[in-house]
């Protein structure tokens, strides 16, 4: 079987899932933001402070590349990482593509009160709406490239296996 990958915005719950999804099929798990820092040596917050987005874009790149080579796995990229470089197609052409689709409201009430932890996020206090709004309407295009498209509010993986079209 392929590798797996799993797309979205973040807050779509990605992580959750895919830990589910790869124990169930028999697969290992990849979180690529984790990935990135056990790898830098770095959490992904400081590696923006000290090479800027552009930067951890390309550290994320690279690992991407790394992380396609891998066999029998389930990865889950972070929000931004489709929109950058070649990532869509390194994902599609290395595996089997899941959009993890969502209205920004429905982003929004998650990432409210997960703000901290991304560093994207954590200055728009304010206008967290508009920003999810604003980045969501930019990135889509990248993300309705993947292989398949899912949106269902109480996701389980029962659902990613049907959609893939794999049986229990």
């Amino acid at each position: 079987m392929p590798n797996f990958y799993i797309i979205g915005f973040m807050g779509a719950g990605k992580t959750t899932i895919g830990k589910k999804f790869a124990s169930k099929i028999g697969y290992q798990f990849v979180d690529l933001d984790n990935y990135i820092e056990k790898k830098n040596k770095h959490s992904i917050r400081s590696i923006f402070q000290l090479v800027g987005e552009d930067g951890f874009r390309k550290v994320e790149n690279k690992a991407l590349l790394e992380v396609s080579l891998f066999d029998n796995s389930v990865i889950s990229v972070g929000g931004g990482t489709p929109c950058f470089f070649n990532n869509m197609d390194i994902i599609n052409n290395n595996g089997k593509s899941i959009y993890l689709k969502y209205t920004p409201k429905f982003l929004y009430q998650r990432l409210k009160q997960a703000k901290k932890k991304r560093p994207l996020i954590e200055d728009q206090k304010d206008d967290l709406l508009n920003y999810i709004t604003k980045t969501l309407s930019i990135r889509e295009p990248y993300y309705l490239k993947a292989h398949h498209n899912i949106e269902e509010i109480n996701l389980k993986v029962s659902d990613l296996l049907e959609v893939f079209g794999l049986s229990e």
